[in-house]
């Protein structure tokens, strides 16, 4: 099934896969208690990339990921459970640790943002809009890998159609 909040550059280029053209999977991770998010890019280099003009923190700013490795283990298909994904940061240093654990112990949710970047487009903005914001559930942490479990648990009360029906919006109402 198409994904209708990527851009037509990412589709053509997970289509066709031309030579010298990277997508870059980048991770914001957020709780009230940081002082600034842990931002990372699944790559052995940092990488300096413009959010989206309506991030929650620094809109339309140029910010730096910071390169780690990472893997993301999809939900699985169930009529049963809330869908959750694992997230895995490996070689994690002491700093996002320590930002991690503060996080955890805060009370406060823990949201983690997933964006898609093209090489040819960082200066841009991100490939996939609206970007995909998951909540934690679940953080484990040894001193080397971080396992993170995130997903959507709140989708009992979400609005559907989540668009709302006013004279503003759809003028044959009034």
């Amino acid at each position: 099934m198409p994904d209708a909040a990527l851009s037509a550059a990412i589709k053509e280029a997970y289509a066709s896969s031309p030579s010298g053209i990277v997508v870059y999977h980048t991770l914001e991770i957020w709780n009230a208690a940081l002082s600034a998010p842990i931002r990372v890019v699944r790559d052995t280099d940092p990488l300096d990339a413009k959010l989206e003009a309506t991030a929650p923190r620094d809109p339309g700013a140029t910010v730096t990921f910071a390169g780690y490795a990472f893997d993301v283990v999809l939900p699985e298909l169930s009529t049963s459970s809330v869908p959750s994904c694992a997230i895995v940061i490996d070689n994690v240093d002491r700093l996002i640790l320590s930002q991690v654990d503060l996080a955890t112990t805060s009370g406060s949710p823990t949201t983690i943002i997933y964006r898609q970047y093209l090489s040819t487009g960082l200066a841009v903005g991100p490939e996939n809009l609206p970007v995909m914001t998951l909540t934690v559930m679940t953080v484990s942490a040894t001193p080397l890998r971080i396992t993170i479990q995130a997903g959507f648990p709140d989708l009992l009360n979400r609005k559907f159609p989540a668009q709302d029906y006013s004279p503003e919006v759809f003028v044959g109402l009034a």
